[in-house]
């Protein structure tokens, strides 16, 4: 395996794309109708597609993801420098609050926000 894509289904592209643009402190690497691509890591990439895309690409061999809209589906759980600068990003461009910078019981500082989606974030400082 050389890369590994994750990719969110949202509500919004442009929204979502907005939001993750100014919380990951960084512009996508691909950002056309129906995927918008963040690399993360050199072996990571951050894809954010349409829920009617994946609807229009799978059809009914998949529920639809917008009866799930809201519900946390996923958690985006990011190792980064300075966990608390990403977390209050994130809830300037509009995430809900879940819990602030803590260590956790395995040791990492995290902060928790549902992103516009109900996608969980988790910005992560690995414990010592």
């Amino acid at each position: 395996m050389t890369t590994a894509h994750f990719i969110l289904y949202v509500q919004d592209q442009d929204r979502s794309t907005t939001f993750y643009t100014a919380v990951l402190n960084q512009a996508p690497r691909l950002y056309v109708p129906g995927m918008t691509e963040y690399q993360l890591n050199t072996g990571c990439v951050l894809g954010l597609m349409p829920e009617t895309g994946i609807t229009r690409l799978l059809g009914h061999a998949l529920p639809d993801p917008r009866h799930g809209r809201g519900i946390p589906r996923a958690e985006l759980y990011l190792l980064v420098d300075n966990a608390d600068a990403y977390h209050q990003r994130a809830l300037a461009m509009g995430a809900q609050a879940l819990s602030g910078l803590e260590v956790r019981a395995w040791g990492d500082r995290v902060a928790y926000s549902l992103d516009p989606d109900g996608h969980v974030l988790a910005f992560a400082e690995p414990g010592s």
